[in-house]
């Protein structure tokens, strides 16, 4: 999808001021504290953050998948024009899988250990769909075949042990393709694969999006994994969206510390071996009690003493479609000249502040 086409259509997806928050012994965790995105039928979506951002409770929240006891769950998300936030769990059942599905990021786990990977495909199409046996048999024999798993008729006959993680991880891909949905999450697809079963995950994914025509939310703690599988990028922080821009925008003029930090961390193929990776210093923050200002604040290295005490909306770019929350953006003049005294700071400790 071009990132300079208009968007004229109604969103597929448009969620408003969402919060979700859990009751805990320690207090309230503001987990996700007032997300608001839209997606286009079609268009793919990359969630980035350090592990703690609330990605994953975003995505579960939008699916109403976390449950009622000591959850607060306010703000608007509407699929289709139809408002989720209300639904009972029984309303939401007609929803997931035929509308919204999602491939979760540990197959091992999402799959049952004990039934065979045909029976696990093949009961969602007789539930949702209305198939007989044979019918869903033979429906889950080509979507293996359509998730590139060799030999699609033996394999419904396995068990989940007996196929490797990257098997294990398009079992759950044909699974969450089995009921033809309209928005697709994928939250965290790739972990725990080497990394070339990571790149054949990411491109079957996105091949059955353009397929399918689907729209996909993919999670993710990885920036590089969204580089060329989205067509926009929401960076997630403390349980807010610090920036979001079309990924060709945001990889070229990104304007959030935090954002050039996880572009920092990416390991790059020109440094030498055993190079030291890059890290992001300190703690993410803690959403019982977060900063008073911008949550990002107490491990920036451009903050300052505004930045502690007022926090930043979210502001446009001369590209309505490019937003970010920092009042001392990348590029800016105040952004340079505190480069330049923390460069002067590491000259002076190197020469150990002699002239």
């Amino acid at each position: 999808m071009n990132d300079s086409e208009p968007r004229t259509t109604t969103p597929l997806l448009e969620v408003s001021d969402l919060k979700t928050y859990f009751r805990t012994e320690r207090g309230t965790v503001k987990a996700v504290d007032g997300v608001s995105f839209s997606l286009q039928r079609g268009q793919s979506l990359g969630i980035v953050g350090e592990s703690g951002s609330g990605k994953t409770v975003l995505s579960r929240s939008i699916m109403g998948l976390l449950g009622r006891t000591n959850l607060i769950r306010e703000g608007s998300i509407k699929f289709n024009e139809k408002e989720l936030m209300g639904l009972s769990v029984k309303e939401m059942r007609s929803i997931w899988g035929q509308e919204m599905s999602m491939i979760f990021q540990d197959p091992m786990t999402s799959l049952n250990p004990v039934m065979k990977i045909g029976r696990q495909i093949a009961e969602p199409l007789m539930l949702h769909l209305g198939m007989n046996k044979s019918e869903a048999r033979l429906t889950a024999e080509k979507l293996l075949t359509d998730v590139r798993i060799p030999e699609p008729q033996r394999r419904l006959n396995q068990y989940p042990h007996e196929l490797s993680g990257g098997m294990r991880q398009r079992v759950m891909i044909a699974i969450a393709l089995a009921c033809g949905p309209t928005l697709l999450f994928a939250d965290e697809p790739t972990t725990a694969l080497d990394v070339t079963v990571q790149a054949e995950i990411l491109h079957l994914i996105n091949e059955q999006r353009v397929d399918r025509n689907m729209s996909l939310i993919l999670v993710t703690h990885n920036i590089g994994v969204v580089a060329g599988n989205t067509d926009v990028i929401a960076v997630m922080y403390g349980g807010k969206i610090v920036e979001k821009a079309p990924t060709k925008t945001l990889f070229s003029s990104y304007k959030m510390p935090y954002t050039e930090a996880l572009m920092r961390s990416i390991p790059k193929l020109r440094q030498a071996s055993h190079t030291r990776l890059a890290t992001i210093p300190g703690r993410p923050p803690d959403m019982v009690n977060p900063p008073l200002g911008c949550n990002f604040a107490p491990r920036c290295a451009y903050a300052r003493p505004k930045c502690l005490v007022e926090e930043p909306e979210l502001t446009a770019t001369e590209n309505p479609e490019h937003v970010y929350a920092c009042f001392y953006p990348v590029g800016s003049p105040e952004y340079h000249e505190r480069k330049l005294e923390l460069s002067q700071r590491v000259d002076s400790f190197s020469t150990g502040g002699q002239n």
